[in-house]
């Protein structure tokens, strides 16, 4: 593929010099572009005395284009939507091959309107309101930006940077958040920091995902792995478990289907039995707290020696330790440190200014970014170990294995944007790259979105899938199979709609609230219990509006049924939710006074 552009093509006979039997392949070919943007350069040699250019069937100027001579030529009044085809005809004198070079720039996110997007106005001021209702109920804060056919055609944003003490009170001197403000991506960055390096790294053939991990990182991966034995695990003995990661392929740690434990809390600095679950190695393993280069290593040696819960590609079950080692495979390949790298390849070409790993390393403040835990990664005091931090975070990593494993530079989390640039960042996943820079080869995005097999359509190469209907309560029951997206433990959500050229995304900062009973659940924040926090309404009611026809009295009727549905919530929360004061009931008041407001 071109480094550069999206097509790098020389006419006639652009297929090599051959000349195919179909006859008008010769001299035509399709590129992704959308309405009111777009050029080409063209480059005619001699003994080129004429020739004539057509984009989407209408003839282009070339009357002042001079042999030897790269020109520009605007071609923005006549490109549509998604695909658009380029002719070069009547190339004299007749007989030439290959003497007209054409380099066809990728679209870039260019300002536009909810108008021009096809976006009903008042669904989105029904969103706005619902948010808006959220906050002032006591939800968090928020961001949403949305992108349609190369238009960024609404963002906004809602709420405070930091909406309580640490003590649960309100509050009342925090700065409001702004559309520059970054938020703690979580998982989301699994996607656009690794998935993004990895798809580049295999567009270019410097990476196989086909290859087995031992390749890239030794045989240590197998020969380390130690012989844990406890309650609840089906231990093979050791031999297995060396031919299991042996056999390891980076294609089976991208499905989830590597065999690591969901959740192996190496940031822990002592065995405690009484906290095991199935597939957790929490303590066994401990390699740190600090984030050096020495700690790095020892997460890596960490990796090598984790036990796998299971045989690879016989099960899927989603783990970050998946993408720690994915991480540390791409800074192997590259020669960098994984956030100079995607700074390098991806953010300065783009000209991102919002996004990066450790904010408060480049230039960014506290103040540049919404706060997560309120007192650090205690949840509220129930959780102890020995890196622990007890400050409210704002500008550093929440995710624990991130931060002291891996010192915010992690291939699972780490990634802080702004829901502007993460919308622009995300639309290379549309056409393979942005203005005259190239990513990814339309062979890698096919690969990467397809499903990982016919009867686990919702996960592709990383990345979740639709499927059929199987991700609904993010993408919406309404966008195409092919949609693919992420979401984020801190309350992030990334959807991107190939067959609409559409990408959403919702950011907010949901953990940053007091835990709603430390007794019943350590992960369960107050901010978990509001209708912003489940991210995927703004979809649903995004392709609602798209579907046509969707009338006031529509949008009442369906917010009236949104109220019904939060009943449901109440209710099933119990008794606790008798308390005025619970998040499920002014979530529901929140809900509900909008429904009345229409």
């Amino acid at each position: 593929m071109s480094t550069n552009f999206q097509r790098s093509l020389s006419f006639p006979d652009w297929n090599n010099g051959k000349i195919d039997d179909t006859l008008a392949m010769n001299n035509m070919v399709g590129f992704i572009m959308f309405h009111g943007q777009g050029c080409i350069y063209v480059t005619p040699h001699k003994p080129v005395t004429g020739f004539r250019l057509y984009v989407n069937n209408i003839e282009m100027d070339v009357s002042y284009v001079k042999p030897e001579e790269r020109t520009r030529i605007d071609i923005s009044r006549y490109t549509r939507d998604g695909m658009n085809s380029l002719m070069v005809l009547c190339v004299e004198p007749e007989g030439l091959k290959q003497v007209i070079d054409v380099d066809i720039p990728y679209p870039e996110v260019l300002d536009g309107s909810l108008e021009e997007a096809g976006i009903d106005a008042e669904v989105m001021r029904v969103i706005e309101k619902i948010v808006e209702s959220d906050v002032e109920n006591g939800f968090t804060s928020a961001q949403l930006a949305i992108v349609k056919d190369g238009r960024l055609a609404y963002r906004n944003c809602w709420g405070k940077l930091n909406s309580y003490e640490q003590d649960g009170r309100v509050k009342e001197d925090s700065p409001m958040v702004n559309n520059d403000t970054l938020y703690d991506l979580a998982s989301n960055s699994k996607m656009y920091a690794t998935n993004y390096a990895i798809q580049y790294l295999v567009s270019r053939g410097l990476l196989d995902v086909e290859k087995r991990v031992t390749e890239y990182v030794g045989e240590r991966f197998a020969e380390d792995v130690i012989d844990l034995s406890y309650e609840g695990y089906d231990n093979p003995g050791l031999e297995v478990q060396k031919e299991w990661k042996r056999s390891l392929r980076l294609s089976d740690i991208l499905r989830h289907q590597a065999g690591f434990p969901a959740d192996p809390r190496y940031y822990y600095d002592r065995y405690d039995q009484g906290r095991q679950k199935r597939g957790d190695v929490e303590n066994v393993l401990y390699s740190g707290d600090d984030g050096s280069d020495e700690t790095r290593k020892r997460t890596l040696d960490c990796l090598c020696k984790t036990p796998m819960m299971y045989r690879p590609g016989t099960q899927t079950v989603y783990s970050d330790a998946d993408y720690m080692l994915l991480g540390l495979i791409v800074e192997q390949v590259t020669g960098m440190p994984e956030d100079d790298f995607l700074r390098k390849v991806f953010w300065e070409p783009m000209g991102l200014k919002h996004i990066c790993m450790n904010p408060l390393k480049h230039g960014f403040k506290p103040e540049d970014c919404a706060a997560t835990e309120l007192n650090g990664n205690s949840r509220d005091g129930v959780v102890q170990f020995k890196s622990m931090r007890t400050e409210t975070l704002q500008g550093t990593v929440h995710d624990e294995k991130a931060w002291c494993c891996l010192g915010g530079v992690a291939g699972h989390a780490g990634l802080f944007a702004s829901a502007t640039d993460l919308a622009k960042l995300a639309s290379v996943m549309l056409s393979g790259g942005y203005g005259e820079h190239g990513f990814f080869s339309k062979g890698v995005i096919d690969n990467f979105m397809s499903p990982k097999s016919v009867n686990a359509a919702n996960w592709g190469l990383g990345w979740n899938r639709q499927g059929d209907m199987e991700r609904s309560w993010y993408f919406s029951p309404l966008s195409c199979r092919n949609t693919i997206g992420h979401q984020g433990w801190t309350g992030t959500l990334s959807m991107i709609d190939p067959e609409r050229n559409l990408v959403i995304i919702f950011l907010t900062n949901k953990i940053n609230s007091r835990l709603t009973n430390t007794q019943k659940d350590a992960n369960r924040f107050n901010g978990n219990w509001y209708t912003s926090s489940t991210l995927g309404f703004v979809s649903e009611l995004i392709y609602a509006g798209f579907m046509g026809n969707m009338s006031h009295d529509v949008l009442k009727v369906l917010l009236k049924d949104m109220v019904i549905e939060k009943q449901k919530l109440v209710a099933a929360a119990g008794e606790d939710a008798e308390d005025p004061e619970h998040p499920i009931r002014k979530a529901y008041e929140a809900i509900k006074a909008v429904a009345e407001s229409l």
